[in-house]
């Protein structure tokens, strides 16, 4: 019988991607006018809009559709999303949050063993 050993491993979510609808057609140009902590890349049709707390910066396209990353956890996506479906709102958009889901997880941890790479 093998000695069992008690290694636990700490695994720490650094980055939790997720992404949602609007149902609406977005004016970019307005958002980067009127919205706060924005920065509007019309070459690359989107505008970046980052949020304090939760720490998220969301790409928002024209289409609607919002990639949100920089979460710590599932939760903090989703508030952070609904926060800025929220800001959308006052900017005077008829945004309706819909489709949310996690899509990437980014976690780190320190294995208790070496690994080579070749």
């Amino acid at each position: 019988m093998e000695p069992s050993n008690d290694v636990t491993l700490d695994i720490i979510i650094t980055n939790v991607v997720s992404v949602f609808r609007t149902r609406c057609h977005l004016n970019l140009r307005t958002i980067g006018l009127e919205g706060n902590n924005v920065i509007y890349r019309p070459e690359v049709g989107k505008v970046l809009m980052k949020l304090r707390k939760p720490r998220i910066t969301a790409s928002i396209w024209s289409s609607g559709k919002i990639i949100c990353t920089g979460a710590t956890s599932e939760d903090e996506a989703k508030v952070g999303a609904r926060r800025l479906a929220r800001c959308l709102q006052k900017i005077g958009f008829k945004v309706r949050f819909s489709d949310f889901k996690v899509v990437n997880v980014l976690a780190v941890c320190s294995m208790p063993f070496q690994i080579r790479l070749i």
